[in-house]
């Protein structure tokens, strides 16, 4: 089978772990049935490992398909461990591709984030939550007039030490903050004319991330200068996401460039909408 997975931003600011969009741009997977193993790779992803064994996508269709007879090939335009949810669509699209029978489940237990799981299977904005029963997601409504722009660094940050430097527990009035916060953030979501620039700050974890990318919050400040709804880290960074008019976004993008080029910063600026479809079975085999 062969599948097209967006990739998705999480956390958008206060939604720490419970919200995410998805966002257009993608990776391919397809998994044939084969009398030999072979992994074949395209474009970004290296990070999930040269050899088989250690590649994710090769790991997750093995467990489905319980041998390793088969071919896969793996295409993305997602960058690597920069927030963009590369390794969630890769999980899922591995799983789909294999046939499993509950691929929420099996990618989200390699991947770890439900949130871009759930974004990257179902597409738009979603809200997800574990229970005992499984994985609970929701879309949630996205105003047709909102689009985003991704300031992408040049290095990485992986999220496992973006996790480390979280504290193991924050103070309550800074958990009322992001709820509080988050609510206001929805409601700007799915209609841009509600949408509050207070809705996109955050206390849970990027004050205590911007260590890692200290010019962060200088980035984040000028984007909404010029002219963004707000912005904030995509998912665990380092990436930037800005959420904009459509009508706004390529002039956000382009004058994004100075911007970044006056921070020092070595990145790529890409013009995302959303991704509304989600995961798409594709009719040929991955090619590029």
């Amino acid at each position: 089978m062969n599948v097209r997975i967006p990739g998705s931003a999480a956390n958008l600011g206060p939604g720490f772990d419970t919200l995410a969009v998805a966002l257009c741009i993608y990776t391919e997977v397809s998994v044939v049935a084969s009398e030999t193993f072979s992994l074949e790779t395209l474009g970004q992803g290296a990070e999930f490992g040269e050899l088989p064994d250690e590649h994710l996508g090769v790991q997750v269709a093995r467990e489905v398909l319980g041998t390793d007879k088969f071919k896969m090939r793996v295409s993305s335009d997602i960058p690597p461990s920069r927030g963009l949810g590369s390794s969630a669509a890769l999980a899922l699209g591995a799983a789909v591709a294999a046939g499993a029978k509950d691929p929420l489940e099996i990618a989200t237990r390699y991947e770890g984030h439900l949130e871009n799981v759930g974004a990257s299977m179902f597409g738009g904005l979603i809200t997800a939550c574990a229970s005992s029963r499984g994985p609970v997601i929701r879309r949630l409504p996205l105003d047709d007039d909102i689009s985003f722009v991704v300031v992408v660094p040049e290095f990485q940050l992986s999220t496992r030490r973006a996790r480390e430097v979280l504290p193991a527990r924050v103070p309550l009035s800074d958990v009322q903050d992001n709820l509080g916060r988050m609510g206001v953030l929805i409601a700007g979501l799915g209609r841009h004319q509600d949408f509050d620039p207070v809705c996109v700050q955050d206390t849970i974890h990027q004050p205590y991330r911007q260590e890692l990318y200290p010019e962060s919050k200088e980035l984040i400040d000028g984007l909404m200068e010029l002219g963004a709804l707000g912005a904030t880290w995509s998912g665990a960074g380092p990436s930037i996401i800005a959420i904009c008019q459509v009508d706004r976004a390529g002039q956000v993008a382009r004058e994004s460039e100075s911007l970044v080029a006056g921070l020092g910063i070595r990145a790529s600026i890409l013009s995302l909408p959303a991704d509304r479809c989600g995961l798409v079975q594709t009719d040929s085999q991955v090619t590029r």
